[in-house]
């Protein structure tokens, strides 16, 4: 049911025993498409993110079950493969699974080996991207990530695997790039990386934003140097969730965000509960 909105109608159906992967965005709810606020409002169950914000699930009808299913790096979290079966068991009960995610499904948040997973089930499956907080997030810190004066590639790399891991980021060789840096999962990481970086030839005076939860009423942001963030972090008691972008990008903030304007709610929304039978 569309609750009688003909837009929404008009977009393709969610069927009974499938799975939508659905980007929800970085936080702020305006972010969200139209597929994704269809999902929220047709769905049976929604099984969401950590990063999922309050206020976006606030946005789910009545009747949409949720069900947290979030991984936090050095918390107790459900595996990737438990995670994977459930959606697999709930289609095949024949549910509309909203599988909810923050950001972009595809940006790094593991939507390919849900897809994949789903896939190898049989399990039909629709993927609805969203804006990942790497470009939204910066956006609403009025940080291009792109500009002419400033550069004509950007890199987008994950911090989380910083230590030597397989498929780690190899930041010396991404400092000989010249291009700006845009981190997902980097903060506990962030002096290790800011070493490495500068090991390959990046000033540590470079600039330096981190955009703490991001598009939400709790966003912060702290502008630095590449060689002082992670002290300057730890000082003003930023964590995570954070975006960081590196390079002559953040450099534009200051002139533009005196004039910067984004949507924000005079009350915020009542917290939502991690589970709603």
């Amino acid at each position: 049911m569309t609750n009688g909105d003909p837009i929404l109608a008009e977009l393709p159906a969610f069927e009974s025993g499938s799975v939508w992967l659905v980007g929800a965005g970085p936080g702020d709810p305006a972010l969200l498409t139209l597929a994704a606020l269809k999902a929220l409002r047709e769905a049976d169950i929604c099984v969401y993110d950590a990063l999922v914000s309050r206020e976006v699930l606030a946005l789910a009808a009545p009747k949409v079950a949720l069900e947290f299913a979030g991984k936090r790096g050095g918390k107790p979290s459900p595996s990737q493969r438990d995670i994977s079966l459930r959606l697999i068991e709930l289609a095949k009960l024949g549910k509309k699974v909203l599988r909810l995610k923050g950001g972009d499904p595809f940006v790094f948040g593991r939507g390919a080996e849900e897809a994949r997973a789903l896939a190898r089930a049989g399990v039909k499956f629709r993927v609805v991207p969203g804006i990942t907080a790497g470009i939204g997030g910066l956006a609403y810190a009025a940080i291009p990530a792109t500009a002419r004066e400033t550069n004509h590639a950007l890199i987008l790399a994950t911090g989380h695997l910083a230590e030597g891991a397989q498929g780690a980021a190899d930041f010396a060789a991404l400092a000989a790039t010249g291009a700006p840096l845009i981190l997902y999962m980097a903060m506990s990481n962030l002096d290790a990386i800011a070493k490495a970086l500068i090991a390959g030839g990046m000033s540590a005076d470079t600039p330096l934003a981190m955009v703490s939860e991001a598009t939400t009423k709790r966003q912060r942001v702290l502008v630095t140097k590449l060689a002082t963030a992670s002290a300057e972090a730890k000082k003003e008691g930023l964590g995570a969730p954070a975006i960081v972008a590196i390079g002559a990008i953040v450099e534009l903030r200051e002139m533009l965000a005196p004039f910067a304007v984004t949507l924000e709610r005079e009350v915020p929304p009542e917290p939502i509960p991690k589970e709603r039978a």
